[in-house]
């Protein structure tokens, strides 16, 4: 796809010059913190919708990504899965990808957008279009990159409370045997200072996983911890770049998966029939 090769050239260009850092910024939030949605429910002219999911570390990107893939009928594209298929295929980039990863650091430009290109590029000849892109871009210099070879057409910021999405992070599991992912931990913040309480229930698995879960090597407190500050320090002006260009519509996840999803739908304008809540179940 054109994406694809205009990623290459970009790929290029970053390789050309050495690894950039995210020094722009942003400057204040002065664009609006929501966003008057189109029809979302009908493609921009000629092309499928290309979408950006940001969000913390475990907020549950890759979650709600993945069940609205289906219901616009457009890839699910996450780099955090490119990069553990790399770390797991023992290629030439699993024992740099390993240390990177196993301190919570940032994974660089050129092996990111060289993942992506690969993965757009395989899209092709099955017929994809357009993309729900989750985990990039997590700079404005990848931000910038982006902009300059295809128009982004939302993006979708998930939110959640420190206490919750610190226990998120550290109840995560996942079946060694079949790949599934779920979480242990059973969230429940009571209401307090006139903050609202929230229940999270825990998404166990079913009988013939229960035996097989493992953790994540970098789901340990202090490398979320760690992750967190680094989202802090370069993705918080990712927001900051795409508030002011009016396509950042902020989500507050206001629980778990069912309070979050048919709120979520209202909040895109896919509307909140039970069809299509079901379809992404």
């Amino acid at each position: 796809m054109a994406v694809f090769k205009r990623l290459l050239l970009a790929r290029a260009s970053v390789v050309g010059r050495g690894l950039c850092s995210s020094s722009s910024s942003s400057s204040s939030s002065t664009g609006s913190s929501g966003l008057e949605l189109r029809s979302l429910q009908q493609s921009p002219k000629g092309r499928n919708h290309q979408w950006v999911f940001l969000g913390c570390p475990g907020v549950g990107k890759g979650t709600y990504a993945s069940r609205l893939s289906g219901l616009i009928g457009v890839p699910h594209i996450a780099t955090g899965d490119l990069v553990r298929d790399e770390l797991a295929s023992s290629g030439p980039l699993s024992s740099q990808l390993a240390e990177i990863v196993s301190q919570g650091q940032l994974v660089p430009d050129e092996i990111i957008i060289d993942l992506l290109s690969k993965r757009l590029e395989a899209g092709g000849p099955k017929g994809e279009t357009g993309f729900i892109l989750d985990g990039f871009p997590r700079t404005v210099r990848q931000a910038e990159i982006l902009e300059g070879v295809t128009d982004i057409d939302l993006v979708v910021n998930l939110k959640l409370r420190a206490e919750a999405l610190l226990a998120k992070c550290l109840g995560r599991r996942i079946c060694s045997q079949c790949g599934g992912n779920y979480n242990i931990a059973s969230i429940d913040i009571k209401s307090e200072n006139g903050q609202p309480g929230m229940y999270m229930a825990p998404l166990l698995p079913p009988p013939q996983c229960a035996s097989k879960l493992i953790t994540r090597s970098d789901d340990t407190e202090e490398v979320v911890m760690e992750r967190l500050r680094i989202y802090n320090k370069l993705t918080k002006p990712v927001e900051d770049f795409y508030r002011q260009r009016g396509k950042l519509l902020e989500f507050d996840l206001p629980g778990g998966i069912p309070e979050s999803w048919p709120k979520l739908l209202q909040a895109l304008k896919l509307g909140d029939n039970d069809d299509k809540r079901s379809a992404a179940a």
